[in-house]
């Protein structure tokens, strides 16, 4: 009974949530609807015994996903009066869509029979003596795991063509060198200022890093050697 009510709750929340996620009309209101529609459905997770999916989901869209969106939401000027000018003219558009993913959901759940051994599935939908999680590492890293590895890789190419993309060398940025920072000697690095018993140092006596020395401008003294010449 208690099982029963607290699926109730959860799906009614997180059904409300939803809705509130694309009617409202902050932003940042409808990421937090978001988020409060993850911790719902971890809740629904949990009532069916994937703990291990209930814990993905609030560690990972709630601690991550739903966060970023939330910072980017917070930090873009977005100007939404103007955004909101376009909505009467691709409402039809956005209507004909919806009817047509409305018309696929009747085609599904019209054809839909459960099988005849659905009610002891549900019943007990975890394996005896196994645990959700193992029995999803089972499925992932034995039966399927060259999927499991191609998709990872997939991933890791599109994160590569992602920084690629966006990465934009600048000529003002300084670049470290570290065998110009393992070479420099100590004498370079340090300064010895003599210092009295008990007398105090004024801060503008120490330099750290001490500058490095600059070499002469030889293109300078060669210009001047040539203005020189013109002069007389």
């Amino acid at each position: 009974m208690i099982t029963m009510i607290a699926f109730y709750v959860f799906a009614v929340i997180l059904l409300a949530s939803a809705a509130l996620v694309v009617s409202a009309r902050n932003p940042v209101h409808s990421v937090l609807f978001l988020i409060l529609a993850f911790f719902n459905a971890a809740g629904l997770f949990l009532l069916n015994g994937a703990e291990f999916l209930a814990m993905i989901l609030v560690i990972v869209y709630v601690g991550a996903v739903a966060v970023l969106f939330l910072f980017v939401v917070m930090m873009l000027d977005v100007n939404f009066v103007e955004l909101r000018e376009g909505v009467q003219r691709y409402a039809p558009i956005g209507a004909m869509v919806g009817l047509v993913l409305f018309i696929e959901l009747l085609l599904v759940f019209g054809t839909w029979h459960f099988a005849p051994t659905m009610s002891t599935l549900r019943a007990a939908p975890m394996i005896a003596k196994v645990q959700n999680t193992a029995a999803l590492g089972d499925v992932l890293y034995t039966h399927n795991v060259l999927l499991f590895q191609l998709a990872g890789l997939v991933l890791l190419v599109a994160m590569i063509g992602a920084i690629v993309l966006t990465l934009r060398d600048r000529s003002i940025s300084r670049r470290q060198v570290i065998a110009r920072q393992v070479a420099r000697s100590a004498a370079l690095s340090l300064e010895m200022v003599p210092m009295a018993l008990n007398a105090a140092t004024p801060p503008a006596s120490f330099r750290r890093p001490l500058p490095e020395p600059v070499a002469p401008d030889m293109s300078a003294t060669h210009h001047g050697a040539v203005h020189h010449d013109e002069g007389h």
